[in-house]
């Protein structure tokens, strides 16, 4: 099988992995617009048991994964000027040049043709393959040409965000809430290679445009976060993008879905097939495992399109409730004034419990003493397992 894959990131480097793999007969190659070495996004997360799932599909790749990922076991909430430690929070990052470097490695091993500099439009000759991977993003490119077809729904958030970078090493995932005189700033910080960390900054719309982010030079921008953010900084700064000038690059985080995931010969990979909110650390582990499952769906195939359609049935069948909890979660941060008033111990509880349905319905304190009582017991800990899901069904289809 012929496989053309659009797009650099992990979700068609891994796929390419996996196929070529499964059969060193398939003929793939993987088309990035950028060059060799030139992304951005400073470090992603993931969990244990995706270590454990890495290793399963591909040892190999799982054990360069390892090697050079960095181990949180903390939670930490800096508010105003108290702070606040959670024990037991474990969690993995890693550069997210290095993950691509792995990966392309590995690829290359396997005799995947990995092409850099090479953008491919939807008339590119390229998209003449048994199989073409739209693993472009969350601006697909060749989604957008047929977004009729798909159905591609996109949905702006309502803060705004940026993604930096500093040398400020974070030993647990850090949080740090900021009052300033136009409402609050935060941000999450981790670590990812012993030397740098991600430091996502957040606020709502007013306190963006009141501080004056709206109009100020990246540097100016930079400056001022630094100063806001100066306890959990520990003097360090914060590093922007180099491949850009001008403002800093604050976003709206654009929630993307699709009816449909596939189009003749065309099937939608990662973000390009849809996006979930980074305030649940996921992104890199649902693209990835987008690509396991496409290729468990191709293994063996008579015909491509049951294939394809069976794969968009167990990815969104399994994205639901993550979803449902990125959704969740973001509201959480947007109202973020209903919490954040609350004892430290309490706020973080509740932070803790951001991807919860019955949250933005009750009343903060209230939540968090019932909440508290059925931890304290093992049959409702079951029963709110079991019940949280369904909840979030119901008030998704109404």
């Amino acid at each position: 099988m012929k496989v053309h894959c659009v797009g650099g990131g992990p979700a068609a480097l891994y796929l390419a992995i996996l196929l070529k793999s499964q059969d060193p007969g398939h003929e793939i190659a993987v088309f990035e617009k950028n060059p060799e070495g030139a992304t951005y996004g400073w470090g992603v997360t993931y969990w244990p048991d995706m270590l454990d799932t890495l290793m399963a599909h591909d040892a190999p790749s799982a054990r360069g994964i390892q090697e050079h990922s960095v181990r949180w076991s903390d939670g930490v909430a800096h508010v105003r000027d108290q702070v606040t430690v959670h024990h037991g929070d474990e969690g993995f990052a890693i550069g997210r040049h290095r993950l691509l470097r792995i990966l392309t490695e590995r690829a290359a091993s396997l005799g995947v043709q990995v092409h850099f500099d090479r953008a491919v439009t939807p008339e590119d000759p390229l998209l003449d393959a048994d199989l073409v991977v739209a693993a472009d993003g969350a601006r697909s490119g060749l989604r957008e040409r047929y977004a009729d077809h798909f159905g591609t729904q996109v949905t702006p958030g309502r803060n705004r965000f940026v993604w930096l970078g500093t040398t400020k090493v974070f030993r647990s995932f850090t949080f740090a809430f900021v009052e300033t005189d136009h409402g609050w700033l935060w941000c999450y910080a981790y670590g990812f290679d012993g030397e740098h960390s991600t430091c996502i900054v957040e606020c709502a719309p007013r306190t963006w445009s009141g501080l004056g982010f709206d109009t100020m030079e990246r540097d100016d921008a930079l400056r001022l976060m630094e100063k806001l953010l100066a306890e959990p900084l520990e003097g360090h700064p914060l590093i922007g993008r180099t491949d850009v000038a001008g403002p800093a690059q604050w976003q709206h985080f654009r929630t993307v879905t699709n009816r449909v995931w596939s189009r003749g010969n065309v099937v939608l990979l990662g973000d390009a097939a849809h996006t979930t909110h980074y305030s649940i650390g996921a992104g890199t582990t649902l693209a990835m495992q987008d690509a396991m499952a496409l290729a468990q769906a191709l293994r063996g195939a008579a015909a491509l399109q049951p294939a394809l359609g069976e794969y968009e049935r167990v990815r969104k069948r399994a994205l639901l409730p993550l979803q449902s909890a990125a959704r969740h979660s973001a509201g959480w941060y947007e109202n973020l004034t209903r919490y954040v008033d609350l004892a430290p111990h309490q706020m973080f509880a509740l932070l803790g419990q951001r991807h919860s349905p019955l949250l933005p319905y009750v009343p903060p304190q209230l939540y968090y003493r019932v909440d508290r009582a059925i931890d304290r017991t093992q049959s409702l800990r079951s029963f709110k397992r079991w019940l949280g899901p369904r909840i979030a069904r119901v008030l998704q289809n109404k």
